[in-house]
This record gives C-alpha cells, sequence and structure tokens, in this order.
C-alpha cells in the first residue's frame, strides 16, 4: 500500500455540529468497507481508490478522512485490539480465581475472533510492515508511539497480568506463559477462521479442549 499521503487535512470550525455527525458517518462507512476489502484481498492489495469506489465516493472525498491506506487499516487494527481488551478485562476483573480468570479470557479471546472473523483477520492474520519487539516490556519509545502497538500491547497486558498473579513475581516466566497462551487461543482462532472446510470435530468441542489445556500451560 505504498501510495502518496494526501495533503494535511484542515481542522474543520466550531459549530458544524450536524456535518461532523455526517462526517463521523462516511468514516465508518469507509472503515466498514475498507475491513470487508483487506479481509478479502489482504491489507497489502487494497488502495484508496478501490475503497472510495467500494464506498461509492471520490477519493479526493476519501481522503477527507484518511490519509491512505496504511492510516485506515491501522485505526482497524487499534479497534479490533481495544474491543477484545473491552471483553477481556471484564473477566479479568472479576472475583474468581486467577486460573479461572484465564479460562474466561481465553473464551473471550476466542468468541470475539469467531464472531468478528474480518476483525480478527486484519488485527491478527494479515502481514503488517511495522516491527514488533520480541518482547513487549523492552519496546522502545518509538514503537510505543506507535497506536496501534500501543493498542496491542494494552490487549496483551491485560492476560499478561493475570499470568503475573498466578506466578507470583513479574519476570521472563509470566511473560513467557502469558504469550504461550496467547498463541494456544490464537492457533484454534486463525485455523477455524481460515480453513473452515477442514472437518474439524464439533466446535464447541474444540473450545472446551482448548480452554481445558491453558492451566496445564502453568506446569511450564
Amino acid at each position: 500500500m505504498n501510495e502518496v499521503a494526501a495533503p494535511p487535512r484542515a481542522k474543520e470550525p466550531d459549530g458544524q455540529t450536524g456535518h461532523r455527525a455526517r462526517s463521523g458517518q462516511r468514516r465508518d462507512q469507509i472503515l466498514d468497507v475498507a475491513l470487508k476489502l483487506f479481509a478479502q484481498k489482504g491489507m497489502a492489495n487494497v488502495t484508496t481508490r478501490q475503497i472510495a469506489q467500494a464506498v461509492g465516493i471520490s477519493q479526493p472525498s476519501l481522503y477527507a478522512h484518511f490519509r491512505n491506506a496504511d492510516e485506515i487499516g491501522g485505526e482497524l487494527c487499534a479497534r479490533a485490539f481495544d474491543t477484545l481488551t473491552a471483553r477481556m478485562e471484564r473477566d479479568a476483573d472479576t472475583s474468581a480465581t486467577a486460573r479461572e480468570r484465564l479460562v474466561l479470557m481465553g473464551r473471550a479471546y476466542i468468541e470475539f475472533g469467531l464472531d468478528n472473523p474480518d476483525m480478527y483477520r486484519v488485527a491478527f492474520m494479515l502481514e503488517d510492515k511495522k516491527p514488533c519487539p520480541p518482547d513487549p516490556a523492552s519496546a522502545n519509545t518509538d514503537l510505543l508511539n506507535d497506536p496501534v502497538l500501543a493498542s496491542g500491547l494494552r490487549c496483551f497486558s491485560v492476560m499478561h497480568r493475570v499470568l503475573i498473579e498466578l506466578v507470583g513475581e513479574d519476570g521472563p516466566k509470566a511473560l513467557l506463559l502469558a504469550q504461550m497462551t496467547w498463541m494456544h487461543v490464537h492457533g484454534l482462532v486463525s485455523l477455524l477462521i481460515a480453513r473452515p472446510e477442514f472437518p474439524w470435530l464439533d466446535r464447541d468441542v474444540l473450545i472446551d479442549a482448548i480452554l481445558a489445556g491453558l492451566p496445564m500451560l502453568l506446569s511450564h
């Protein structure tokens, strides 16, 4: 998606509430259409021209809302991470034991992905050109200033803090187990989304088995 960015947008004057509402609706429409195109074709294969045509607006009209396709993709990813974070936080903050909360968060993660396959594809299954630090705890300041990565790290931190509680300290073991847990549930979701034609067992049976295996990770 190497496109020339549109020029900076001028700020909208105050007192244009109706216009802002319509602008917000158009922005959401662009995001909805782009989400479908990205999920179908891959983020690198979709241009602002294609998005604008699918929305039914001109390319300059799209630039009034987003500078380029990368910016659209970034907002979609951040929205996905933020939505998942909110879901997992509800389970992370209950009075259940840490092990029980880990399973609840795992189920919330799986349900989010299967309920929102296009959103999940864009956020978790499509290549991103931005580098991701191997250790979230050591991410440098420039990377943390990336709003997409920051949203992803906030999402991961919900699961991470429960593992810290289980392990009893904020160290390499808690980080390893948190990343293993994330990979554990991601594997199920990504395969069910990417390969629905495979003769999987009953979906609920698979999900229950994966969730039952989460506490076993703690023996590592």
